[in-house]
Formats: structure tokens, sequence, C-alpha cells
């Protein structure tokens, strides 16, 4: 697949990122590599969806392993297929399943992020709802039919849902917001769909309907939200998570149990095809997968869905499963990635490491870092960039002397310490 030219600002962003330690957003497919079985078994995952079934994902890796990377390059590749895409870190205060407004908190930051091909930062759930209704409209024209009757035609088909009747309600609030030019009724119906209706008696006030998006209706709100999307021509929904160990730290058993029966419910939902157009992939750690006293595994039902093929050993993969794990890159896609990475810093300049030092940098960072360190993309990333960074600055400095000159300090300012960490810094 040819990339697209990277224009000189998500450049800009893409360097930042990467030298910041964090995923970028933009520009990701420009530096991707290895990861090619995984990323041809999602793709699988997409069609499926788009074709109006559903799918199920656990992606786990250690810290700075690549999931969010690994993460964002779906994301972008759900848009280019029309998909709506939804995403979110889960933390303390977002969860999936809880009774203090935690997974409300969830729904909204989901509903926040939401993404589509022509709005790829977030906010796309009023373009969602206005596609919906222009569709409709177009419809109603070519058919000589009133647009209000094509309207609660198509809104029928979500009565059969959980809180389907309320939904199509509040859709059908902003049709009739959209004709009067109503801007309190918009404002209204989009935010009892982004769940920031927090009393039923508000909710019933500004728009007619009994219910609201609360803890309880996280799950099937988001199984409407993808029927809804289809509706109004999109492909599906991907509902994408991240930083799932966060539910492993819960202190508390039982709240724990409580968020592992809803991914329980989810999964089992999503692989039994009771669903049309959704989604999920999710984010995190192997402890939080396969601990035995606080991880998934530590629910049984989860545990024998969730179990590894015990064919698939000895290099042998199978990637049909739930679970798809990143490993560490290999020495040779590291070289690869440090390569694509020099010539996006450089950009249509002149090279600034030669041919010859990226090698060289491989070799001196599994010298100081350890090859298992140095194999987790995030540590050794931070310090390429950086490297470039200065020699980009400074030309008349020379590489050689830079690596052998953060070698000597790492030795004389470390010592028990953190390797990784401090040759980091000195690059940086």
């Amino acid at each position: 697949m040819t990339l697209p030219t990277l224009r000189p600002r998500d450049r800009d962003a893409l360097i930042q990122a990467l030298r910041s330690g964090v995923t970028p957003r933009t520009g990701a497919r420009h530096i991707q590599v290895g990861r090619d079985a995984e990323i041809a078994a999602l793709d699988k995952d997409l069609e499926r969806i788009c074709d109006g079934g559903a799918s199920f994902r656990l992606i786990v890796g250690e810290y700075g392993s690549g999931k969010t990377f690994f993460l964002n390059l779906l994301r972008g590749e759900a848009m280019e297929r029309q998909l709506i895409v939804a995403h979110a870190d889960l933390n303390p205060g977002r969860r999936l399943h809880a009774s203090s407004g935690e997974a409300r908190s969830l729904y909204a930051e989901l509903m926040k992020n939401l993404s589509s091909r022509a709005k790829p930062e977030g906010g796309a759930l009023i373009t969602v709802v206005e596609k919906f209704i222009t569709s409709a409209l177009a419809e109603a024209r070519k058919a000589d039919r009133k647009p209000e009757d094509v309207i609660h035609d198509k809104l029928e088909a979500l009565s059969e849902l959980v809180m389907g009747y309320d939904f199509a309600t509040v859709i059908a609030a902003y049709w009739r917001a959209y004709e009067k030019d109503d801007d309190t009724l918009k404002a209204n119906a989009i935010r009892w769909l982004r769940g920031e209706f927090s009393a039923k008696t508000d909710a019933r006030a500004a728009l007619g309907v009994r219910e609201i998006i609360n803890d309880a209706a996280l799950y099937d709100q988001l199984k409407l939200l993808a029927r809804f999307t289809r509706l109004a021509g999109y492909k599906g929904l991907l509902i994408c998570l991240d930083e799932l160990v966060n539910l492993y730290k819960l202190a508390n058993p039982q709240a724990r149990n409580s968020n592992y029966e809803q991914i329980l419910r989810i999964l089992n939902d999503l692989e039994q095809g009771n669903v049309e157009g959704l989604g999920f992939v999710l984010g995190g750690t192997p402890e939080f997968l396969t601990d035995p006293r606080r991880g998934l595994y530590s629910y049984p039902a989860l545990q024998s869905r969730l179990a590894e093929n015990p064919f698939a050993r000895d290099g042998l993969i199978d990637l049909t499963g739930p679970v798809i794990r990143l490993d560490n890159l290999s020495r040779d896609q590291f070289g690869q990635l440090l390569g694509k990475l020099s010539q996006v810093y450089q950009g249509a300049g002149a090279p600034l490491l030669p041919e010859a030092g990226i090698p060289a940098f491989i070799a001196h960072s599994e010298q100081r870092l350890g090859e298992a360190t140095f194999r987790t993309p995030r540590t050794t990333i931070k310090a390429f960039v950086g490297l470039l960074a200065v020699l980009e600055q400074n030309e008349a400095a020379d590489w050689r002397a830079l690596l052998e000159r953060t070698e000597v300090e790492a030795e004389q300012t470390v010592g028990d310490g953190d390797v990784s960490d401090e040759l980091a810094s000195l690059m940086l």
C-alpha cells in the first residue's frame, strides 16, 4: 500500500509525540513495521463489522510494547473503511461497570472522542445524526414521501433494542429541531445522546423520554449507536478501550468482578452474532489477562474463553482467537523502524544519520539497555529521536562521539538505577 505524502504539520506532530514518549495520533502508518500478521487478522475483523457482523479482540502487551500505537493504526484503518470509531482510556473514574457514575463517564468520553473519516479528532456525534437526517430527506424526495414518514420507518428498526424507543424519540426530536431551527431542542437531544442528563425528570421535560443513559445502559447504548450508524450510511461502530489494567488494579474484588462480568457479556454477545455492525478492541497488559488472582483469568468463564490455543506453540501462531499478543520487535524490525524514523525526521533534507549509524545505534542500545528493554519501542524511539534532534541542531556534532559520550555518562551516573530511563534522558 502506497502511503500519502506526510504533510509538514503532521510530520512535526508525529516527531513531537515520539519525543514525548506518547503515541502519535497522525502519521503512524509512516513508521509502522512488523505486526503484519496481526494487522491482517484485524483487517478481517473490520471487514466482518462492515458486513454487518461483530468482533471482539483483546490486545495484550507489556508497557511500551506498542499497544496504543497498534490501536491507533487500527482506528485509522477503520475510519478509512467508513466505520465510526470511539476510543477512551480506562482510569479510576471511567469503568465498564459501576454504580456511582464511572460507567456513564466512560460513555461520555467515548461520545466526545467519536470520530469519522471527516472528523478524525473526535466530535463526530452531530455529524452522524445529521447525516442520518439528510440521507432520510434524500430518500423521501426520491420516493416522493413525507420526510417524517421515512425517518419513522428507519427508526422503527431500533425499537426492538433495549432503550431503542427512547433513542428513536430523541433522534425524532432532533429532526423536529432541525426543521424548525430550534437550537435549544437540538442541544438537548445531543446532551441526551452524550449521556449528559443525570435526572430522568430533566430528560422527560426536555425531550419527552422516560429513560436516560446511566451506568447500567453503557453497553446497550453502544449497541444502539452501532445500529444507528449503519442507518446513517456508515458501515458500523468500532470501540477502542485502552489501559484496561486499571480494572486489574481495582482493590475491591466485587467491583473488579463486576467489570469482568461486563467484559464477559460483551464477549459473548459479539462472538455469538447477536449484534450488528459493532466491534470492541481492548488493550491491556499480560498480568491483566493471566494473573490467576486479579486478572481476567481469575474469572473462570473468561479464562475458558480467552485461553490460548494449546497447539499454537514453538513459533506457531493462531490469530483467530480473541486474544492477540504483541511480542517485542525483532532486531531486524527495529532496524527498519529506525530507518523509517530517520527518513520521516529528515524530510526532504540531507540524511542526519548515515546508513551505518542505525546498526551502530542498535548495538549501542542493546549493550546499554539490555536486549529485552531495547526491543520495547517507547524507550528506544525516544532516545533515537533525541539523537536526531541533536544532530539536526548541531551541524558539527558527530554521532559516534554522541553515542560514546552517553555510554560513559550512563556508567558514571546510573549506578544501580534504571539504565533505560537514564539513557533516554541523556539522549533527549
